[in-house]
C-alpha cells in the first residue's frame, strides 16, 4: 500500500461503522419489537452503547483498541443473522444489516487496519508488522475465546433485564473470569510483531520467544521469502501464508517458548522463519532501510 494512503485506512472502517445505524438499525428494531419492555429497552440501549464505544475505539488507535474492535465487529454479523432468523425484519432490512455488518467485520480484520492500529503509538522511526495467527489457534481456541468474550457479558445483561437473576448470577460468577481470560488471550494476539527499527529488526512474539529479540543490522545478512523446505528455525507456529526467512551472519541467542510443554529453553540461530500478515510490505520497508531482501 502507498504510504500516503495509510492515514485514510482507519477512516474507511469508521465510515462503514457509522453507516451501520441506518443500514442495520431497522432490522434490529424489528427483531426486538415483540420482546418485553425491559429486555427491548436494555438490548437497544446496549446496542447503542456498544456501537458508540466501538466507534470511540476506532478513533483511538492502539493495540488495546484493536483488540476491542476485533472482538465487537465480528459480533455484529452474528447479531444481524439472529435478527434475520427471527423473520421479523423485511427481506431488504435483513439483507442490508447482514451486508453492512459483514463489511465492517471484514474491514476490522483486514491486515491494513491492524497495521494502522498497532503503528499509531509506535515511535516515528519504527514500523510494526503484525504476525499471522497460527492455524491451530484459528481453527479452535481463538473462535472459542471470542465466543466467551462476547457471550458472557451479553448473557449477563439480557438475563438481568428479563429478571432471570439465577442465570445472571451464574454468568457473572462462572463466566466473568473466563471472559476476562479470553479477552487477555485475544489481546496478546494484537501484540505479536516483527518490528523494523533503526538498529535492525525486533521479533516481539510471546508465543514464540519469551522476550523480544533484537537482530542488529550488522548481523542481518538478508530477509527474503522462505524457500520451500527451508530448515531454518521455525518461529511461524504453523501460521499459513508466505513465511519470511531472516538470514544472519552469526547466531543470536533467544529464549524459545515451547507451547505444548509450556516451558522455555535457551536457543540460538543464524536463520529463522516468521510469517507477517503483510510480507510484501515488510520486504519493501526493509529494502527502504537498506536491508538486503530477496
Amino acid at each position: 500500500m502507498d504510504p500516503r494512503l495509510r492515514p485514510f485506512v482507519p477512516w474507511v472502517l469508521r465510515g462503514v461503522w457509522v453507516l451501520l445505524v441506518p443500514a442495520a438499525g431497522p432490522a434490529f428494531a424489528a427483531a426486538l419489537s415483540p420482546t418485553s419492555g425491559p429486555v427491548r429497552t436494555t438490548a437497544s440501549a446496549g446496542l447503542w452503547a456498544l456501537w458508540a464505544a466501538t466507534l470511540l475505539a476506532m478513533l483511538i488507535l492502539a493495540p488495546a483498541t484493536l483488540t476491542a474492535v476485533r472482538i465487537v465487529t465480528p459480533a455484529a454479523p452474528v447479531a444481524a443473522g439472529w435478527a434475520a432468523a427471527t423473520g421479523r425484519p423485511s427481506a431488504t432490512a435483513a439483507a442490508a444489516a447482514l451486508v453492512a455488518t459483514l463489511v465492517a467485520a471484514a474491514l476490522a480484520l483486514a491486515p491494513a487496519v491492524g497495521s494502522a492500529f498497532v503503528n499509531a503509538p509506535a515511535y516515528p522511526n519504527e514500523r510494526r508488522h503484525l504476525l499471522r495467527l497460527p492455524a491451530a489457534l484459528t481453527l479452535g481456541p481463538v473462535p472459542l475465546a471470542w465466543a466467551v468474550a462476547v457471550a458472557v457479558p451479553a448473557t449477563a445483561v439480557l438475563t438481568g433485564a428479563a429478571g432471570l437473576w439465577l442465570a445472571t448470577a451464574g454468568a457473572l460468577v462462572l463466566g466473568a473470569p473466563a471472559a476476562v481470560l479470553a479477552v487477555r488471550s485475544l489481546h496478546a494476539l494484537s501484540q505479536r510483531w516483527l518490528v523494523l527499527v533503526p538498529a535492525g529488526l525486533v521479533l516481539k512474539d510471546a508465543m514464540a520467544v519469551a522476550d523480544p529479540v533484537l537482530f542488529r543490522r550488522q548481523v542481518v545478512q538478508a530477509l527474503r521469502p522462505a524457500p520451500a523446505g527451508s530448515d531454518s528455525l521455525d518461529l511461524t507456529l504453523g501460521a499459513p501464508g508466505l513465511a519470511l526467512e531472516l538470514l544472519l551472519t552469526e547466531k543470536v541467542p533467544m529464549t524459545l517458548v515451547r507451547a505444548k510443554a509450556r516451558t522455555t529453553e535457551a536457543g540460538a540461530s543464524a536463520r529463522l522463519l516468521v510469517t507477517p500478515t503483510r510480507p510484501g510490505q515488510v520486504l519493501a520497508e526493509a529494502a527502504n532501510r537498506a536491508i538486503q531482501v530477496g
